[in-house]
């Protein structure tokens, strides 16, 4: 095995029942593990803060997917959901596939795009159930899909099963549709971290996200930091010269823990307080160009002028 990029999928598949029988790894499991532990040698985590985006900015507003995941949801939720897109400009609102549609009509000509959620958030349904939550969200006009990996067979070991699935589910969404691939870091240790990046990148998947926000601890410095450097050293040893993404998730809230995500190397977040988050960092941006009499007397939280939701 000489680069992750050669373990790319290998044919197209027009039928979508039978897809999931025709994608093959080219690789075994020990042939896997030989590969991955390889990656994991050339590891090296920076400290150094990335780039982030001025704090109030429209540049942070972007990096923002407005997120209603929760199940006891109500119609009028989406349609508060996507009006506060428009107005702060996130990069998407992500939801469930049922929903997409409505969110799509909503968003119209809005420039924000919509995401979907497959598998999610388990992500042990079985590959034909994440086919068919693919097509749906593609045809009701998702533009992204955060995809939640099978983490109990990542943890197994059953390498090529992972990488079959990844790379079954990208060739029903080529690019331009954008895939993240969920891993639930909470549930892996630093190896499976990586392997589960290094196989991200094999099936040309644009983004690594942290969690779900539904089963353990969410997003940390710690995890990103890890999954940053695993991004920019697979995109070295596969040649395209594509770099993947992190996508940090789960128990992002208020404007510093944004800018602390960011700064370790997440380029989205996935978050239901944008709307809070944005609002924090305007007055945080207006009171550092106030007077010090001004910011000593505007030093309270900003009130919430939307409703509030969980992590998700």
């Amino acid at each position: 095995m000489a680069t992750a990029n050669q373990a790319g999928p290998v044919a197209a598949v027009p039928d979508q029942k039978s897809v999931a029988h025709n994608v093959e790894s080219r690789y075994t499991n020990a042939e896997w593990t030989r590969f991955l532990s390889e990656v994991e040698k050339s590891i090296k985590v920076s400290e150094e803060p990335c780039p982030c985006p001025d704090v109030g900015s429209p540049a942070l507003a972007k990096t923002i997917d407005h997120t209603l995941l929760k199940l006891d949801v109500r119609p009028i939720q989406f349609d508060e959901l996507c009006s506060e897109a428009r107005v702060d400009r996130f990069a998407t609102v992500c939801v469930r596939p049922p929903f997409v549609r409505k969110c799509v009509s909503d968003l119209k000509g809005s420039g924000v795009k919509v995401a979907s959620v497959i598998g999610f958030h388990e992500g042990t349904y079985d590959l034909y159930h994440k086919i068919e939550e693919t097509k749906s969200s593609l045809e009701a006009g998702a533009e992204e899909l955060d995809i939640v990996i099978n983490y109990e067979d990542l943890k197994a070991e059953d390498y090529s099963k992972v990488y079959k699935e990844l790379a079954t589910l990208r060739m029903q969404a080529p690019h331009p549709v954008m895939l993240k691939l969920i891993l639930e870091t909470s549930q892996l240790d630093r190896s499976q971290i990586i392997a589960g990046c290094a196989l991200a990148a094999a099936a040309h998947y644009d983004f690594v996200k942290t969690s779900t926000g539904f089963k353990g601890h969410g997003a940390t410095i710690e995890h990103v930091r890890l999954m940053k450097a695993c991004c920019d050293n697979v995109s070295v040893v596969n040649g395209t010269g594509r770099t993947m993404q992190v996508k940090a998730s789960g128990g992002i809230r208020t404007i510093e823990d944004a800018v602390k995500m960011l700064e370790a190397g997440a380029s989205r977040l996935g978050t239901s307080g944008g709307v809070w988050i944005v609002k924090e960092g305007r007055e945080q941006a207006e009171r550092s160009q106030s007077p010090p009499s001004a910011r000593e007397r505007s030093g309270s939280r900003p009130g919430l002028t939307t409703r509030l939701f969980t992590d998700y």
